[in-house]
């Protein structure tokens, strides 16, 4: 009785820019070279949210309130101070709609078409678009650290 319907779970999309266009969407949203990529997400209330960005806001924010109530700290802090992690979380954004990180798969559905569309077009700006859900069977876990020796 406590399966769960593909429906019940939420979903994700996400996608990684070029470097130069990574670097924009970073920095500059306005930038006119996006301006592809910003009517996608203006048409979904869409929002670009840097992996690498959300990873170090995290960090911060756990070293600010206390490491101890933040369980992703240690292995966030690794992935991030790692230098081939750092360059692959830099172009890596997550897409967050109407402010939310998650959301149904109808929306999720219709991004990701769209998306997948304009990097077809554009395939000099998108690299790559991917769907995710919340299943933590389809969800590689971080590791489990000993919190006596962290």
């Amino acid at each position: 009785m406590n399966e769960r319907s593909n429906d019940d779970w939420q979903y994700q999309v996400r996608v990684r820019l070029s470097p130069p266009y990574a670097e924009l969407a970073r920095k500059d949203r306005s930038n006119p070279a996006l301006s592809s990529l910003n009517r996608v997400l203006e048409r979904h209330d869409a929002q670009l949210k840097c992996q690498f960005d959300a990873f170090a806001d995290y960090v911060a924010e756990a070293e600010r309130e206390g490491t101890e109530h933040y369980p992703l700290y240690r292995w966030t802090r690794e992935t991030i101070e790692n230098p081939e992690k750092k360059a692959k979380y830099l172009e890596a954004f997550a897409l967050y709609v109407n402010g939310d990180e998650v959301y149904d798969k109808a929306i999720a559905d219709a991004l990701e078409l769209d998306l997948q569309e304009l990097a077809a077009h554009a395939s000099d700006v998108i690299a790559e678009v991917r769907k995710f859900d919340t299943n933590p069977a389809h969800n590689p876990q971080p590791p489990s650290y000993d919190r006596s020796g962290a």
